[in-house]
């Protein structure tokens, strides 16, 4: 059953009469002289009947003081139930609340924030530990060693290498040479993470800004571009003009800007060769016969 079923319409008479006893309450909760008018009652249901009083509190415009008295049945005395300060229609109030993880955007980490990521944030996945390699005393682990120590013989006889015997588990060989390429890491950037990425530095410094379009050229023909490794090498770069406006910035190999290192010296597009047969232009026809020249006409009487 709603609850609009449940109250009743009209208010019962002594709780709504009852307006100086849900006063005096809202004046003890409240700060003294913050209890302004009686401004409406409404009814909660059988004998319940809710007071609402101005509140003159600065900082809290539009917000009301609300009282709610009771009465037993058949009983002639009320009595206070609860007293509460309420916003009202028009209230002046809050922004929605939003965790710091959505309020947080690029470039609000200053000197000395931490910001932890949780343990399943979708930018980062679980990089390579050793963890998976098999362990020194499984079949695995016997064949890899087996087929190490082949290659280690093979070129210890052509290279005069140390023995084979003397080389160390390749469970800590793929630890340590993971551990100098920068791999041993507890977690890398997923592929959702380097796409977000990706769109975060285009966005900021791709080919659809207004520096790119009014450029004379993109990055990728620049010579103060400071390629980088990996995937995202096939798209963007690294700004190293002091003077460009993405000095220093993940550029998208389609941004550009003024500072191009060859827009002083930029050849000219070359210009198409003129057609052989024009089509286009009108021929020019004379309208009446050419006499023969002099020469033409003495050639003729010495033939004839």
């Amino acid at each position: 059953m709603s609850a609009a079923t449940t109250r009743s319409r009209t208010p019962d008479r002594l709780c709504a009469e009852a307006v100086e006893l849900a006063r005096a309450a809202a004046e003890e909760a409240a700060a003294p002289g913050v209890v302004g008018a009686h401004v409406s009652l409404v009814s909660d249901g059988d004998r319940v009947v809710t007071h609402f009083f101005e509140c003159k509190e600065p900082g809290y415009r539009g917000w009301r003081w609300a009282v709610t008295v009771a009465r037993a049945s058949r009983a002639k005395v009320v009595t206070l139930d609860e007293s509460v300060l309420l916003p009202g229609p028009d209230a002046l109030l809050a922004p929605e609340w939003v965790p710091w993880s959505e309020r947080l955007r690029p470039g609000d980490l200053g000197p000395g924030d931490l910001l932890p990521t949780d343990a399943d944030d979708l930018r980062l996945e679980p990089g390579y530990s050793g963890e998976d390699a098999p362990p020194p005393n499984s079949i695995l682990a016997e064949t890899s060693h087996d087929l190490a120590e082949r290659v280690e013989e093979e070129d210890a006889e052509l290279i005069d290498r140390r023995p084979a015997d003397t080389v160390p588990n390749g469970r800590g060989e793929i630890a340590s040479l993971a551990e100098e390429l920068g791999m041993r890491r507890a977690r890398v950037l997923s592929r959702y993470g380097l796409h977000t990425a990706a769109d975060r530095w285009d966005e900021s410094f791709g080919a659809k800004t207004p520096m790119a379009q009014a450029a004379p050229a993109s990055c990728v023909s620049c010579g103060f571009l400071v390629p980088v490794t990996g995937s995202l090498s096939q798209a963007f770069g690294i700004c190293a003009n002091e003077f460009s406006p993405a000095d220093g910035r993940v550029v998208s190999l389609s941004y550009g800007c003024g500072g191009h290192s060859e827009a002083a010296v930029m050849p000219k597009p070359p210009q198409p060769a003129p057609p052989v047969l024009d089509s286009i232009a009108p021929d020019v026809f004379s309208l009446h016969e050419e006499e023969p020249a002099p020469e033409d006409a003495d050639a003729d009487l010495g033939h004839a």
